[in-house]
């Protein structure tokens, strides 16, 4: 037997915790993420991080 057909025959069950977590994950923002250049998320990032210390600014002068 091959190590690719021994590989597709072992099959694992689905870990109880992992499918727990799974259906708190929205995969369509993941999809859509994946869909962008690396170019694209990393601007996304930077514009996120600029928001929240904007976000940090206003927080310390609100107090």
């Amino acid at each position: 037997m091959t190590d690719t057909r021994r590989r597709n025959e072992i099959r694992l069950d689905p870990d109880p915790v992992i499918e727990a977590y799974k259906r708190d994950i929205d995969r369509t923002l993941l999809r859509e993420n994946l869909k962008l250049s690396v170019d694209e998320r990393f601007r996304k990032l930077m514009a996120l991080q600029r928001f929240a210390e904007e976000l940090r600014r206003a927080g310390r002068a609100a107090r």
